[in-house]
């Protein structure tokens, strides 16, 4: 199967080493010739792996240069995804299959208007990983990885994929209702992303601190709503209990709107709050604290020049 990874951040380069690990014909499909050739020339190191060598992988910032693919895996952040699309159009072929493991809300619309809806896959994983520079990756969370097409078929090929995902150790569950896997982890997100980012505390200090705990309670609390009134199946019966396991779970983990932060770059705000306070208005549900944690993170990103160090 050859499979190409397009982004090559902490996800993307932890997916591609450990798929190569597989004999899979792996690729990345780069953000810059240079960065392409770093990868190809130094390969990846996974930290935290049971072998320390680097994983050789083969990397272009031009897709035609890699042809067509039999599975595409978009990495990207959620505002890059539209971008990655057409820089990738080269490598869909009548065949390939894309699947997105991003975070946030409305990448499958974004990939439908790419390709055909028969071809794409959504999926979630609860993997966390952190880039340490262009060619290193600390895996420093496992967890589970959902996949599934809207369509709620479960065809061979999908039963193909789950299986190299999980030869990879991303041990992969199918769902026929993968909207409500992309709800639930959103949920979840919504609590834990905007406030480590704007308190710069790790997931398990941001539990653990009264005052964050309870702005990620509001913040889950309301994102339940919204996700109920849009008829998505949570995968738990609690949000805010469930939010409290996560962060206990991965308590050393850095959220990747934190490592945005701290890396002054632009976050997933719009694709997670911002999107459940988008949908939120359009039913009149009122989420006014995650409306307020879009507002100061953005105020964040506008200001990181300013900031006091």
């Amino acid at each position: 199967m050859k499979i190409v990874v397009v982004g090559p951040g902490a996800l993307g380069l932890l997916l591609a080493a450990n798929l190569a690990r597989t004999k899979a014909d792996v690729w990345i499909l780069a953000s810059s010739a240079a960065k392409a050739k770093k990868i190809t020339d130094d390969g990846i190191k996974v930290e935290n792996a049971a072998s320390g060598a680097r994983i050789r992988v083969n990397s272009s910032f031009d897709a035609k240069e890699i042809g067509t693919a039999d599975l595409i895996i978009i990495c990207v952040k959620s505002y890059d995804t539209e971008d990655a699309l057409k820089s990738a159009k080269p490598l869909i072929g009548e065949k390939t299959y894309v699947m997105s493991l991003q975070n946030g809300l409305g990448n499958l619309q974004l990939i439908s208007e790419f390709v055909d809806s028969d071809r794409i896959i959504g999926g979630v994983t609860y993997h966390g990983a952190v880039l340490i520079d262009d060619t290193t990756v600390k895996h420093v969370s496992k967890g589970e990885t959902v996949i599934g097409q809207e369509t709620g078929k479960v065809l061979g090929e999908i039963r193909d994929i789950a299986a190299i995902l999980a030869k990879a150790g991303f041990s992969a569950k199918i769902t026929k209702d993968i909207n409500s896997a992309v709800w639930s982890k959103a949920v979840i997100n919504a609590g834990i992303n905007a406030v480590s980012a704007i308190s710069r505390l790790r997931n398990g200090a941001v539990f653990e601190n009264e005052y964050t705990r309870e702005i990620m309670r509001r913040a889950v609390s309301e994102a339940a709503k919204v996700a109920k009134k849009k008829k998505a199946k949570l995968t738990y019966d609690d949000p805010i209990q469930k939010a409290e396991a996560v962060c206990k779970a991965t308590a050393d983990n850095i959220s990747s709107m934190l490592q945005d932060v701290i890396g002054r770059e632009i976050t997933e705000i719009d694709y997670i709050n911002g999107a459940i306070a988008r949908q939120a208005k359009s039913m009149n549900i009122k989420t006014p604290t995650n409306e307020m944690l879009v507002e100061l993170v953005k105020a964040i990103e506008a200001n990181y020049d300013k900031a006091v160090k």
